[in-house]
């Protein structure tokens, strides 16, 4: 992606000198904001674990400690300062109070999916938790979630490079991992856009046939008393 702050070349180069740190930090930044490719982080671990640079065990407990920490960060961020931030947001973009509160609600009644999915979506995995906060998630089930997903993130991404770096080469890896992302928030980003669209021109043809339905029952009334008034000159 293009608002990567670090090249892949670049983390690669950062998880062979500092190792575990370099995960654990690389993971930390990106759930607080930084555009640091996590998927690339963990991809990069995942390869040294295989070549026997790293140990698997603590390469995966590195990336998921990391997302779950961030992701904590992230949550509480969201719970004190976030929802002002939000309308002030809304107010740029002149998107009114009641529609972001609608938002609201509909990513509360999915924050668990968010939270633990979000893991595998770019961009998502950062904002998540900040929405889980907005939304005034629960936080003993936010951390439900958030735990479950960060080691499962971990697992599944180092796992795949662990295997696949000794038959793929790590930058086809680094490749397709992006690719899946890009596709992914498109995907995401249609299916919460798309309602909220159809929502918002739903609201305007019934308030246009409402006012059109007022129109008619106004110039009703006035031919009825038309009507009345030759009569009564009649």
């Amino acid at each position: 992606m293009s608002l990567e702050l670090i090249s892949p070349e670049a983390i690669e180069q950062l998880a062979q000198q500092y190792g575990y740190w370099a995960i654990f930090l690389g993971i930390l930044l990106e759930n607080l904001g930084l555009p640091i490719p996590g998927e690339t982080v963990t991809l990069a671990g995942g390869f040294l674990a295989g070549s026997d640079q790293l140990n698997y065990w603590w390469v995966v407990g590195d990336a998921a400690l990391g997302a779950t920490i961030g992701g904590n960060l992230g949550y509480w961020i969201g719970r004190y300062g976030g929802w002002a931030l939000l309308l002030n947001l809304g107010k740029l973009f002149r998107i009114k109070e009641a529609q972001i509160e609608e938002l609201r609600r509909q990513f509360g009644e999915n924050a668990g999916k968010a939270v633990f999915f979000g893991r595998f979506i770019a961009l998502l995995r950062i904002f998540a938790s900040p929405l889980a906060g907005i939304a005034g998630m629960p936080y003993w089930r936010f951390t439900l979630y958030n735990t479950v997903g960060a080691l499962t993130w971990a697992t599944v991404m180092v796992s795949l490079a662990y295997f696949a770096g000794q038959i793929v080469p790590l930058e086809k890896l680094f490749t397709l991992a992006s690719q899946f992302g890009a596709v992914a928030f498109l995907l995401v980003a249609a299916w919460i856009v798309v309602p909220f669209w159809l929502e918002s021109r739903k609201s305007k043809q019934l308030v246009a046939e409402s006012a059109k339905g007022n129109a008619i029952v106004i110039d009703e009334a006035m031919d009825q008393q038309n009507q009345e008034a030759n009569l009564s000159k009649d």
